[in-house]
């Protein structure tokens, strides 16, 4: 569980999935943890996650702090009616509704224009520039929550699925990144450096308003989640301080790599 927890931090830190998306499957497929119990675990992980990766991150200034507190507030609602239902679901119906969901978020990754990245991702010389804010000389809300390179757009889309990242984040125990990434990077247009970046921000926040409810209801066993959270802690610290070195372009691979094998496990699991 401890070395577990270790490569669930890094990679969750490297795509600002918070870990969970490799937690839960790792302890339900290889633990044989129910699928809520380890949902509730993976949320105290997430939550170390986002505190040990998004200082780093805020000091680099790489994630975007005004974008995601606007987006965390609809996300927190989320999680909050998430919670509320997660244990009324058959474990078998989440299980398929975790795999199909992971398939959405891998095809909408993929299928994102890699020509854009060039074009939006800011760069060192860039960190003196300021986005004009067009014709219109007093800048509009959506300049102010854009950054370096890029301008934010599409902002009623990026409520409507930060909210449904909470529902889910409470649901699996994933923190909301595999929908908070794809969101704000292909929908709202923002590079997905700063996407993941300023995801493992928001998803300690969204995890622990989630584990608020699983903690109530008895769905969180502390002897799996104290070694699991430790390796957790540790991946995340060496992620989040070797992310900047990861070029997009494998970033991008990686993420929807992972997401493909670990949704055909979770379907798998839920018609046997």
């Amino acid at each position: 569980m401890l070395g577990s927890g270790v490569a669930a931090g890094a990679f969750g830190s490297l795509l600002g999935l918070g870990g969970g998306i490799l937690i839960v499957p790792i302890l339900t497929l290889g633990f044989g943890l129910p699928l809520r119990e380890a949902a509730g675990v993976s949320l105290i992980s997430v939550i170390v996650t986002s505190s040990a990766s998004a200082g780093v991150y805020l000091e680099r200034h790489v994630a975007n702090l005004r974008l995601g507190m606007t987006l965390e507030l609809f996300t927190a609602i989320g999680a909050l009616i998430g919670g509320s239902i997660a244990f009324l679901l058959d474990e078998q119906v989440l299980s398929l509704l975790f795999g199909a969901l992971l398939l959405y978020a891998a095809f909408t990754m993929a299928r994102s224009r890699a020509e854009v990245e060039p074009e939006t991702l800011p760069t060192d010389e860039d960190d003196d520039h300021v986005v004009p804010p067009g014709d219109d000389p007093a800048p509009s809300h959506l300049d102010r929550l854009s950054g370096t390179g890029y301008r934010v757009r599409n902002l009623p889309l990026g409520i409507v699925g930060s909210t449904v990242a909470g529902v889910i984040s409470a649901l699996f125990g994933i923190g909301g990144g595999i929908v908070k990434v794809p969101v704000m990077h292909v929908a709202m247009g923002v590079p997905l450096r700063v996407a993941t970046a300023t995801s493992n921000m928001m998803i300690g926040i969204t995890a622990a308003a989630s584990a608020v409810i699983y903690l109530t209801r008895g769905g969180i066993d502390p002897y799996v989640a104290g070694p699991t959270a430790i390796g957790v802690f540790l991946g995340a610290t060496a992620g989040s301080r070797l992310a900047h070195r990861v070029q997009v372009r494998y970033l991008r691979l990686l993420f929807v790599v992972v997401l493909l094998y670990t949704a055909s496990q979770m379907l798998l699991r839920g018609l046997q």
